[in-house]
């Protein structure tokens, strides 16, 4: 047995005796920051400077409560539709199914469960006149009169899914009763969320600076199955990040062969998974990078105006970055048809002018648009 000195003794029984008073410290401290109702726009922390993130507490009830009721209770329609996803993702089955959506792609059980409980809630909410969804690529009346709109990709990056990576929700909320002749200017609200380690939504809405992301409570504690506000995103800068979307246009169009090279020369790190919501929430996350997913003759543009590429265009640029898809912000593009695609890039305004220069849309305006693929 080791001998203990008196004097060793007593040192160690005072830090016994102070500790509880320094957990009680920390326990007041945390519950204060649980608790104290936060200004959606003091969220913040130093570091990294591109991130301004910090845990408030705030509820997605309480950072709602300033909106127009109908909206709100429009999003909050959103959130309770992830929240179910998220919980079914975890115990689907991931053998693909003979059925296939109106695009001809291959489906996962999963995406049409996605689709239903969204299209379920949204006709639930009483404030959705029409809905379309890039499973159902058609506007869906849902309750005549009501004053929005929505389109969805209810499961973005299904092909991955099997493999246990990242997969995502977007949508984007129009005022009115039409999806097709609008543009991302006019959303009022969009989203991205992420099912992955943790289930979060960033969400931007008209009125409200910057992007801001809440996080699932999935604890088992009192305020499980509740969002909490957990990080604002303002700003985006020069970084060397890249995540690559549809590398073999590469093989017939030059210029984006020509960046491919100059992020690899410049020694950018490579951060891509195929799961576009994931690799384009690292860019807010991270605060820096880009990614692309340029068009080709042979490897044309596959994502969608008005599921995908509108909806992130509008929640990035709400949080500072910029968007493009060639020529200029994909928030300029005119949705013509539920069924346009578009090339597009997201990142730092720096690194979405080098893809304008470099790539533009010379490629792109010489390519037919396949909308089968």
């Amino acid at each position: 047995m080791a001998f203990i000195t008196p004097a060793a003794a007593a040192s160690v029984t005072a830090r016994v005796a102070a500790r509880p008073a320094v957990i009680g410290a920390r326990a007041t401290a945390f519950a204060g920051a649980a608790v104290a109702p936060t200004s959606r726009r003091s969220v913040v922390r130093a570091a990294p400077a591109a991130l301004r993130m910090a845990q408030s507490g705030e509820t997605l009830e309480e950072f709602l409560a300033g909106s127009d009721p109908k909206l709100a209770k429009c999003v909050a329609a959103m959130f309770a539709s992830c929240k179910e996803v998220a919980y079914k993702i975890r115990t689907a089955s991931c053998d693909k199914m003979a059925c296939f959506n109106d695009f001809g792609d291959e489906q996962l059980a999963i995406d049409m469960l996605a689709d239903k409980i969204i299209f379920d809630n949204l006709e639930a909410s009483g404030v959705v006149a029409t809905a379309s969804s890039e499973e159902v690529p058609k506007e869906v009346t849902i309750t005549a009169g009501a004053p929005y709109s929505v389109a969805f990709d209810p499961l973005d990056g299904s092909s991955i899914i099997d493999t246990n990576f990242t997969v995502g929700t977007i949508f984007g909320v129009w005022p009115g009763d039409k999806l097709v002749g609008t543009t991302g200017r006019e959303l009022v609200a969009g989203g991205m969320v992420l099912y992955g380690p943790r289930t979060t939504v960033t969400l931007a809405m008209d009125g409200v600076e910057g992007a801001h992301e809440f996080l699932l409570i999935d604890d088992f504690s009192s305020r499980h199955g509740s969002w909490v506000h957990t990080a604002t995103f303002t700003s985006v800068n020069e970084g060397k990040l890249y995540a690559p979307g549809n590398l073999r246009a590469a093989e017939d169009n030059p210029g984006y062969a020509d960046l491919i090279d100059y992020y690899r020369k410049e020694k950018f790190q490579l951060r891509y998974s195929g799961g576009m919501v994931g690799d384009v929430n690292q860019i807010l996350v991270k605060g820096k990078g880009v990614f692309c997913n340029p068009s080709s003759p042979s490897a044309k543009a596959k994502l969608r105006l008005l599921y995908e590429v509108a909806p992130i265009g509008y929640v990035m640029e709400k949080a500072g970055a910029k968007s493009s898809d060639g020529s200029g912000s994909v928030l300029d593009i005119k949705v013509q048809t539920t069924e346009d695609r578009s090339q597009v890039c997201y990142g730092s305004a720096g690194e979405v002018a080098r893809f304008e220069q470099m790539v533009g849309k010379k490629v792109e305006m010489n390519a037919t648009v396949d909308t089968t693929a």
